[in-house]
């Protein structure tokens, strides 16, 4: 197999994997957001904040604050000033239950997933997985500034 078709076969792995969160998520009737958050919150402990939940989800900031609005106004969170304009996260009664009772089956699915592959298994997946992340940052750094040195260029006039 060449490598166009290994990257088809390995976007095509990526998007299934990202549609079982999303129908996780949608079985449990939240939005692709909301899930995210909660298992954050799951993940990072009580009083994480905004920034953190974008950091460990790649969904934008907008999109985060938006859905913890959503959420708090459902009563599933609730906002607790800290240093500055940091706003900590916290889940109501009603959202550690979801929590607890929805979220954390699907953690346990994680981890017997994960716990299907050998230790060497893990350790190569996470090697090489960090490696192809690495090697594409760097690659999508150098094409950005190539773009951006392009468009400062006048443009070429041909006669």
């Amino acid at each position: 197999m060449e490598i166009p078709q290994q990257l088809q076969r390995y976007n095509q792995l990526f998007k299934e994997l990202d549609d079982l969160y999303y129908d996780a998520a949608q079985t449990l009737g939240l939005s692709d957001s909301a899930f995210d958050i909660l298992f954050a919150l799951y993940e990072l402990g009580d009083g994480c904040l905004q920034k953190d939940i974008c950091a460990l989800s790649f969904c934008s900031k907008q999109t985060i604050n938006s859905s913890i609005r959503k959420l708090e106004r459902e009563g599933l969170l609730y906002l607790k000033a800290g240093k500055g304009r940091n706003m900590h996260i916290y889940p109501t009664g009603a959202g550690r239950r979801l929590i607890e009772e929805k979220l954390l089956p699907v953690a346990g699915l994680e981890e017997a997933a994960m716990g299907a592959l050998s230790a060497e298994e893990r350790r190569t997946l996470l090697d090489l997985t960090q490696k192809y992340v690495s090697s594409l940052r760097d690659q999508e750094r150098q094409w950005a500034v190539a773009v951006r040195q392009r468009a400062k260029s006048p443009p070429e006039h041909k006669l």
